[in-house]
């Protein structure tokens, strides 16, 4: 059994800048183990998003992938997906993130991509985690001429861009369309409003003036309306918001709705179905994707299957399962056609390709999913207690699992980067399931505050 971790959370390390984990020595440290892990004279990808305090871990990393050897190839700013996607095509031994995604910018993180593009598994991430202990790797030095360099790859975002455009199938043209283009004034900053322009979009910018402090403050998918108010102010056809690092999309249609990710699963998914395209002829999502996707998608003789909440169980799944298509309610859509993870861009080019195929607007085209209430409740522990062993709340979670019957879902778990108990209801009602989340919510505040003493 592997130890259990301390700093990898479900999406890597992630934590306020300046305080541990999230500060320079951990960072070269982190740098040597991931070094060490893929072995010298290798190569590594390092990007980041537009955090002030990305400098100083982009310096700190790069260090320690130095000193063990190992080449850096610093590209800057860029999304999460263009340094996957280049850690695989310039033959990389691995890509780093730099960026704390959604979160504001006072927090930073990294996430590590092997040289395939894909996420590393949780044993591969404690397997580094433990070579990050002080002393672990100090044996394995470099000296003289065997010391890594590190170089800005200048055409990095070019790169990304090339690729991206691909997910708009050759034929089809973005001309005649105007679209909002949010970019949280994160990675995708300059790279977004290109791909959509150079696609023959008519582009409305916001979110693209970083300035190291700025990053998802008030724009981006976290705050989409933002993105609403701008479609609606711009008369734009469809709007389109990233998040920090640029690795999810939260879209609206020309009135400004907006539409979530387990609605562009619906839209992507059944139109892949009917084109014969849809691998493994499921679709993967999370626990908390919506029950009316899954309802949506059975309409077309197409299942979905559900994972642990974290894109990169997704990928997992889909992987294993031989799907195509996959992702999370938040925005993170993973189509293994175009991408080895969560990509922004990719999804609203794949969402555009439906509206330009069907000459559908994006309202037209979310009507095929309805959407069931949803009440999620948080709530902090003083200790994650397991949950097998809370046998009163699972006497409760029963109680209400009957009461819902067929038309609602009960999902209750930990939180994998806070102490905090999530308790989520689906059903027809909101009143009820309100009163039913709150329910569960207290009666496991109770029994883990009994257990812990």
């Amino acid at each position: 059994m592997s130890k259990q971790r301390k700093l990898f959370g479900t999406d890597g390390i992630r934590g306020r800048a300046n305080v541990h984990p999230m500060t320079p020595e951990v960072a070269m440290r982190f740098g040597m183990a991931v070094a060490a892990h893929f072995g010298r004279e290798g190569k590594v990808v390092v990007g980041k998003d537009t955090r002030r305090s990305g400098y100083m871990f982009e310096m700190a990393l790069a260090s320690g992938l130095c000193a063990l050897g190992v080449d850096v190839m610093l590209t800057g700013p860029l999304p999460t997906p263009g340094v996957a996607h280049l850690a695989s095509s310039m033959r990389a031994d691995a890509g780093v993130v730099i960026s704390a995604s959604h979160n504001p910018f006072e927090d930073n993180g990294f996430k590590l991509f092997a040289n395939d593009g894909f996420k590393l598994p949780d044993t591969v991430e404690s397997h580094i985690e433990a070579l990050m202990e002080r002393g672990a790797v100090d044996d394995r030095l470099a000296h003289g001429e065997s010391i890594g360099k590190a170089w800005r790859l200048e055409d990095a975002g070019g790169r990304y861009i090339t690729h991206v455009k691909h997910a708009l199938p050759q034929e089809y043209e973005l001309d005649g369309l105007r679209i909002v283009v949010d970019c949280a004034n994160g990675a995708a900053y300059k790279i977004a409003p290109a791909v959509f322009e150079e696609l023959g979009a008519d582009v409305v910018r916001t979110g693209v003036r970083p300035d190291g402090t700025n990053i998802n403050a008030g724009v981006g998918a976290m705050h989409p309306e933002h993105l609403s108010h701008m479609v609606r102010e711009y008369r734009a056809d469809i709007g389109v918001a990233l998040d920090g690092d640029a690795d999810r999309a939260v879209v609206c249609d020309a009135k400004g709705k907006i539409v979530d990710g387990d609605v562009l699963l619906a839209i992507i998914g059944r139109d892949l179905a009917e084109r014969s395209a849809l691998r493994g002829n499921a679709v993967v999502a999370t626990v908390m994707s919506n029950i009316g996707l899954e309802r949506s998608l059975a309409e077309v003789g197409v299942g979905l299957h559900r994972t642990p909440v974290g894109d990169r169980y997704v990928v997992e799944a889909m992987r294993s399962r031989g799907c195509n298509l996959g992702g999370e309610q938040s925005g993170h859509i993973i189509s293994l056609d175009h991408s080895t993870t969560g990509d922004g861009l990719v999804s609203a080019l794949s969402l555009l390709a439906v509206m330009v195929r069907a000459e559908r607007p994006l309202a037209e085209l979310a009507a095929v999913m309805t959407r069931y209430p949803q009440v999620s409740r948080s709530y902090l522990v003083p200790r994650k207690v397991p949950l097998g062993e809370l046998t009163r709340l699972a006497k409760v979670i029963a109680g209400v699992e009957e009461r819902l019957a067929d038309e609602g879902r009960v999902v209750v778990r930990y939180s994998g980067t806070e102490s905090k108990l999530r308790v989520m209801v689906e059903g027809g009602d909101e009143r009820s399931i309100t009163e039913q989340a709150e329910e569960i919510g207290d009666a496991a505040v109770a029994e883990i505050a009994a257990k812990v003493g």
